[in-house]
């Protein structure tokens, strides 16, 4: 069996299965040794129809679908609370630090707004570093990976790779949902990342409009004990506030 045949057969199984194992592949190509078969599942994430993980392949098929309205659409919701938010957020930004910017399109009101100073900043959004770039003095890196359509985020083991090479001072994390439980979002390899980034900032800053209140995505990112800061544009609910105050988590009302 030529390479070709294989990897039909192969990406046929993705279609149907959410994960694919490293097992199922050796039983289902028995005169195929192990690493070419783990070359086959590289090969299926670099065209973005697999992650790899550990013992196999989870299909992208089964992953990708973010649960959110499409980014056009809500670029042009909740714009004057995204500004609000933003201006509180820029007052934390201090010279001279390692910054994280979440992709969305509140941190691409944040990438327009934010102070023209010397700071260095990366991203998972290819709109946001675009955006960061008009400005002379911030130093922007953008992480390399693939492109998740739904939410213009650089995702995948690749982008992890990049993160975890890199200090981070302040990440600014925008979740897809927000409720007592936490930071949830509809993507699994943008959750990972999530978490990823979180576990390695200093301090993380929620920006939080009251829009992804209540809302529950299928992935859990992280509790409000992971959350240093929310900057959010009306009153939460008191559950939520009480559950900040247990966790030190500080709310700023823009």
């Amino acid at each position: 069996m030529n390479v070709s045949v294989r990897r039909e057969k192969i990406r046929a199984m993705l279609q149907v299965k959410p994960f694919v194992s490293l097992d199922e592949l050796t039983q289902a190509f028995p005169e195929v040794s192990s690493m070419t078969l783990r070359r086959d599942i590289e090969f299926f994430e670099n065209q973005g129809d697999a992650i790899k993980v550990r013992g196999g392949a989870r299909s992208m098929k089964f992953i990708t679908t973010s649960m959110e309205d499409s980014f056009t659409a809500r670029l042009n919701e909740n714009v004057s609370a995204k500004e609000r938010i933003v201006a509180k957020a820029c007052e934390i930004i201090d010279p001279g630090r390692s910054i994280f910017f979440d992709s969305g399109t509140t941190m691409l009101t944040l990438a327009r707004e934010i102070p023209d100073e010397r700071v260095t900043i990366t991203t998972t959004g290819p709109n946001v570093a675009l955006e960061l770039i008009k400005k002379h003095r911030p130093i922007v890196n953008i992480v390399g990976g693939m492109l998740n359509r739904d939410n213009i985020s650089v995702v995948g083991n690749q982008a992890l790779g990049c993160i975890d090479e890199i200090n981070i001072d302040v990440a600014f994390i925008a979740p897809s949902g927000f409720s007592e439980g936490g930071v949830t979002c509809g993507n699994y390899t943008e959750c990972e990342l999530k978490k990823m980034v979180i576990k390695k900032a200093r301090r993380v800053v929620l920006l939080l409009d009251v829009s992804k209140l209540d809302k529950i995505l299928p992935y859990t990112v992280c509790g409000l004990d992971m959350i240093d800061i929310i900057i959010t544009d009306s009153d939460l609910p008191s559950i939520i506030t009480q559950e900040a105050k247990k966790n030190g988590t500080q709310i700023i009302l823009a």
